[in-house]
């Protein structure tokens, strides 16, 4: 599979199928195997595009801290997307993934033809929230420098992860699952291209926020996945592919 050199750091990517383009993104301590279950559904169709983020997966582990970022994943995501010659594409991700979904589109909305936007959160935009989030966040570092990958837990989108070592996973939380400004949710009302916006209905702490989002984008189209929890594509892979099979047929 190939790989891009970002700067020394070798980035994982995976394209499937042929079509127009959708770009997905995994949440913190996954990898793109995540999305095997949506490569199968979509890549008749379409050109499904995966990848493991910095710290994760069949991706580097640079040890410098500040080789991780809200900046850097996105510029990883728009390189893949050249690297690709993708000019515009369906940009989607789930929880970490989604959060830098909108990172992108922040910073990138040519090269958006639609959002999708999975068990996910938009930020805050008190100062006090933030930090709050980002002391759990470091916290999450720290239990892996003292435990290892034994530190990820259990959760269903870790169970199918595999990942060399846990410092770039540390690194990963300090840098890119930390927030440092509330640029991403203020730019929710300026979104203007069509947004899916779907969490499980058992994924309590999100389901707030998807409600928000819905709210604030512009005609988005909200989607709760009964018996589903945070990692919904695949504690109900048919329902998920369903909403966003439908979803997907209405883009221009």
């Amino acid at each position: 599979m190939p790989a891009l050199d970002r700067d020394g750091v070798k980035i994982h990517y995976e394209a499937h199928g042929a079509g127009p383009a959708i770009l997905l993104t995994h949440g913190y301590s996954a990898t793109c195997r995540m999305w095997d279950g949506q490569i199968a559904a979509f890549k008749d169709k379409w050109r499904v595009i995966v990848w493991d983020m910095r710290g994760h997966g069949e991706s580097d582990y640079p040890t410098d801290r500040a080789a991780y970022s809200e900046e850097l994943t996105v510029g990883d995501m728009r390189a893949i997307l050249n690297a690709c010659g993708v000019d515009e594409a369906v940009i989607g991700g789930l929880s970490l993934g989604g959060y830098m979904t909108m990172a992108f589109h922040l910073r990138h909305p040519q090269m958006c033809r639609a959002l999708m936007l999975f068990d996910t959160g938009p930020g805050f935009k008190k100062d006090e929230a933030r930090e709050a989030w980002n002391a759990t966040a470091r916290a999450r570092g720290d239990k892996l420098d003292a435990e290892g990958l034994a530190g990820l837990g259990t959760s269903d989108e870790v169970r199918q992860s595999r990942h060399r070592s846990a410092d770039g996973l540390a690194n990963a939380a300090r840098g890119m699952l930390t927030q440092a400004t509330s640029g991403v949710i203020e730019s929710l009302p300026g979104i203007a291209v069509p947004t899916l916006v779907l969490a499980g209905a058992n994924d309590k702490p999100y389901l707030a926020a998807t409600d928000y989002m819905a709210a604030k984008i512009p005609g988005a189209r909200k989607v709760i996945v009964p018996d589903a929890g945070h990692a919904s594509n695949l504690h109900q892979p048919e329902a998920f592919n369903d909403a966003v099979g439908a979803f997907l047929a209405t883009l221009p």
